[in-house]
């Protein structure tokens, strides 16, 4: 592997795409760690180490987890990439249900770039609402509810609007830098960016969980989870790469005066097809009561019994939780399949083209054979969503440290999944210059 690196660096226009996307991704850090105009960082710091391991603080890991730790800092680029994912997966969704959409899609490449422009659009508008709704919490005072100090010097309105400004442009550079890495660099934009944002917090994560032990027991916890960590990776490329592969054969058939066809394929479907977006989207209805919870506490005299159970039952941890959580991550997989993968659209191309699968006849046949071996492998892929998802819990149980624990959940699908299609990339560059790749 390390003699495939040396291939790819002393090839010039490899070794430029290399360069060109670790500068970018220099640039996007340096934005993480840049104030936005008006904060108080002093206070920033002082709010944001007390409330580290407070409920208020897991409210919003998620979004801290796409932004690379720049959220509760109020940096330039604090929205990170989350606003992109979010409108990426809402006009996915919208296809389904919005014929114009829907007929873009099968448009080709020029329907794709339209649907990229709406994506961007969607993207500065979700941008604003984030923006406007964490800055009016560092206002207000609300960001950090257990700290009295003021996170901004002025709170006048022009102060304010600077603020929102700020942070949506700073979306909206997050794109264009994404596309010049799909455009001039190594790997797909959008998520090399997430990688980096999600493997810049494991230093501090995996020193934190030394730091609960002292002397030798710490080190022990420390080399612990990452042998755990290591074998959650095994599994995880192991279950990424497996697929099941349908045999698709076409039958020969006269074009002119050509005969053309004649061919075997196969159809790839993949054991975890829905990816991690099962995963987000249960994080995302779990925060919900979370939210409503923090806003509507009620009174000292008079608490709000709905916000009590939630903080006491819903809180990130407990078992209620974490059987939501599991029962919705296997809910979203099979919901987003379903949406995703269209046995009655497959089996018609295949039909048109004169495909068919060897013993099984085209038409109706066909889509109920596609539907049972799609339900078959979803039912294993949910299960597995859903153990990933609740490493971090077992690891509480454990060791003790369930919002430190870095190899499970999101954090550990997107790395693996993204370095996976990165090493691909450069394998097949390397490959078509006759050097060996990185995978053998």
């Amino acid at each position: 592997m390390l003699s495939a690196f040396g291939n790819a660096l002393r090839t010039p226009d490899l070794r430029k795409k290399i360069l060109f996307t670790l500068m970018i991704l220099a640039i996007f850090r340096l934005g993480s760690v840049i104030p936005t105009p008006n904060v108080n960082m002093v206070a920033v710091n002082e709010c944001r180490t007390s409330a580290a391991a407070s409920d208020a603080a897991g409210l919003y890991s998620m979004i801290q987890l796409f932004s690379g730790g720049a959220l509760l800092q109020l940096a330039i680029f604090a929205l990170g990439i989350m606003p992109y994912i979010t409108a990426s997966i809402i006009l996915q969704l919208l296809t389904v249900v919005i014929p114009r959409l829907e007929a873009l899609k099968k448009e080709g490449a020029s329907g794709t770039a339209k649907i990229t422009q709406y994506t961007r659009y969607l993207t500065i508008v979700l941008a604003v609402l984030n923006s406007t709704a964490f800055v009016t919490l560092a206002v207000t005072g609300q960001l950090f509810p257990n700290c009295s100090q003021d996170l901004v010097y002025d709170k006048g309105i022009f102060a304010i609007i600077t603020m929102i400004l700020t942070m949506t442009a700073g979306t909206g550079v997050i794109m264009w830098l994404g596309e010049l890495i799909t455009d001039r660099g190594i790997g797909n934009g959008m998520s090399v960016m997430i990688f980096t944002q999600i493997a810049a917090q494991f230093p501090a994560s995996l020193w934190a969980i030394k730091s609960t032990r002292e002397g030798a027991a710490g080190w022990f916890i420390f080399i612990a989870t990452i042998a755990v960590g290591l074998l959650v990776m095994l599994a995880v490329v192991f279950i990424e790469q497996a697929q099941r592969r349908i045999p698709v054969q076409y039958a020969k058939r006269m074009v002119g005066r050509k005969l053309i066809g004649g061919s075997t394929t196969y159809i790839p479907i993949k054991v975890n097809q829905a990816g991690v977006i099962p995963v987000i989207f249960a994080s995302s209805i779990l925060y919900l009561p979370m939210l409503y919870a923090q806003f509507q506490p009620g009174t000292a005299d008079a608490p709000n019994p709905v916000s009590l159970w939630i903080q006491t039952y819903m809180a990130n941890g407990s078992w209620v939780y974490e059987s939501v959580f599991f029962l919705l991550i296997i809910f979203f997989a099979y919901f987003y399949v379903s949406i995703t993968f269209d046995p009655v659209e497959v089996s018609d191309n295949m039909k048109k083209y004169g495909g068919f699968i060897p013993g099984i006849r085209a038409g109706g046949p066909t889509e109920r054979y596609l539907a049972f071996v799609l339900s078959r492998l979803t039912a294993p892929g949910a299960l597995y969503l859903g153990i990933i998802s609740l490493i971090p819990a077992i690891a509480f149980v454990i060791f003790g440290t369930q919002n430190k624990f870095p190899f499970g959940g999101t954090s550990i699908l997107i790395i693996v999944g993204v370095g996976l299609d990165t090493v691909k990339q450069i394998q097949s560059q390397l490959q078509q210059r006759n050097y060996e790749g990185f995978l053998r």
